[in-house]
Parts: C-alpha cells; structure tokens; sequence
C-alpha cells in the first residue's frame, strides 16, 4: 500500500510560510471529474520482458487562510500572494531535486503545483483556497 498522501503531507508541511495555516487538508483528487488519484501516462516493455510504467499522482491541497485582519481586497491580495508563492516553492523544490521521490528514478521525477484559487470564503474570517498537485514519477518491474 503507498502512503503517497502522508509523503505529499509532510513535503507541504515543510513549505517556509506554512505556519500561517489556519488548516490544511490534501487529498486525492479523484472526486473531480475527467481527474484520478493515479493515472497511468505510459508503459514501456524491454526485450527480456521487463516493465517501466510512467504515473502520476494527483492531489488537491485545501488550505484555510485568515484574511489577516485587512480590508477583504488587502487580505486576498495576502493570500493569493501565498499560495503563489507554495506554488513557486513546490517547482523550485522539484527542479533542485528537493523534494520527496515516489518512483524507482528520483531524477526524472516531477512534481507540481498549479491552478491556485479561492475555493469558497468564510464569514468568520477566513479563505479556503484549493491547489492542484500532480508527481510524476516511473515505477520498474523486472520479470522473474
């Protein structure tokens, strides 16, 4: 069993303004249609039989902001300006070889983060927003 949501977990956890989190849910998105939890991109056989199959993970980050005691513009402005910058912080960490490997070719990994936006804002003060996160990655089978 792959504990793919607890790895996912624990690298955004290490996101440098993750403290200002009111709170933080990812999950898979499979409940988001023409989407999937794991998608098989591509299966290549060599000639002894033995398999690389490429596959992606997909995972929607839920995070709740405080819109940090501003005007409802100025605490947007904040927030957008936060999740910007884990999405920036996610490409960085993938492209420096930074982040946690989910294949067997931690070099050919990638992980993503895109589509950052307000998913819903609450009276009571605070902004859920929902990004996307997507890891690339291969797995190799060897036959027997």
């Amino acid at each position: 069993m792959s504990d793919a949501l607890g790895k996912m977990r624990t690298f955004v956890e290490g996101f440098p303004d993750f403290d200002i989190l009111g709170s933080l849910e990812i999950d898979w998105t499979d409940e988001v249609p023409n989407c999937a939890g794991m998608v098989e991109v591509s299966r290549k056989a060599d000639i002894t039989g033995n398999v690389a199959v490429t596959n992606q993970y997909n995972f929607a980050l839920y995070a709740r902001l405080p819109k940090m005691g501003q005007p409802d513009d100025a605490g947007a402005e904040l927030n957008a300006s936060w999740v910007m910058a884990f999405q920036e912080w996610v490409q960085a960490q993938s492209v420096l070889g930074l982040a946690p490997a989910f294949g067997d070719n931690p070099r050919s990994e990638r992980i993503a983060a895109s589509n950052g936006a307000l998913y819903s804002a609450g009276d009571e003060g605070t902004a859920l927003y929902a990004v996307q996160l997507s890891v690339r990655f291969e797995k190799r089978y060897k036959r027997s």
